[in-house]
């Protein structure tokens, strides 16, 4: 029932480097993670910023091993995941200080990036950002030849999946408020973005 990632194990210090500069101070607000997934961000998070709540989702039927990963971890600022697809009417709460998605945009549909952030601007305040992770295309550079081979592999299981070009996705945060604010270069050819409504 418990599910594990190596690239979740490899990934999880650089996201949380990037979540430290954006997460606010205070105490006691919401983070929201879109596709949870196997549920070890949503631990490794809950338990680097302990100050904060930390709302795992992932679509119906998808919660058991982060569920699993949450009762073994014992941390009182992880909640019970939410089941939750993009495609919901609703989000899955109502307020929180920061939305992020890690490798979710180039598994869904294309159309799912535009519900995520239109999800995010009912949940974000001004000024709260959205942080999405993962490998992209651009129009200004080559795309590296393992996101090459990903991207293959992507299209071919699924053809509505695969790496968007980062143009497209700016632009659809743009029509729901979004001003992009920094890119930051991760390893393995992966980049984390974040928008500021």
């Amino acid at each position: 029932m418990k599910q594990f990632s190596k690239a979740c194990e490899r990934n999880t210090e650089p996201i949380a480097e990037v979540l430290a500069e954006l997460l606010p101070a205070a105490d006691g607000g919401l983070v929201v993670e879109v596709g949870s997934g196997t549920g070890q961000h949503a631990v490794a998070f809950a338990r680097r910023f302990p100050h904060l709540l930390w709302q795992p989702t992932n679509r119906p039927g998808r919660l058991a091993s982060i569920e699993a990963w949450r009762r073994d971890a014992g941390l009182e600022n992880l909640l019970t995941p939410l089941p939750f697809d993009l495609f919901d009417d609703d989000p899955p709460v109502e307020h929180a200080e920061l939305v992020m998605a890690i490798n979710v945009i180039h598994i869904a549909p294309f159309e799912a990036t535009d519900k995520l952030f239109e999800h995010a601007a009912q949940l974000l305040s001004v000024g709260s950002p959205i942080l999405l992770y993962g490998p992209y295309r651009y129009r200004d550079r080559s795309l590296e030849p393992s996101n090459e081979r990903f991207d293959a592999f992507l299209k071919k299981r699924d053809p509505e999946s695969g790496l968007r070009l980062f143009e497209d996705v700016d632009a659809i945060a743009s029509n729901h408020g979004f001003k992009h604010v920094q890119t930051r270069r991760l390893p393995a050819n992966n980049d984390a973005h974040w928008w500021m409504r």
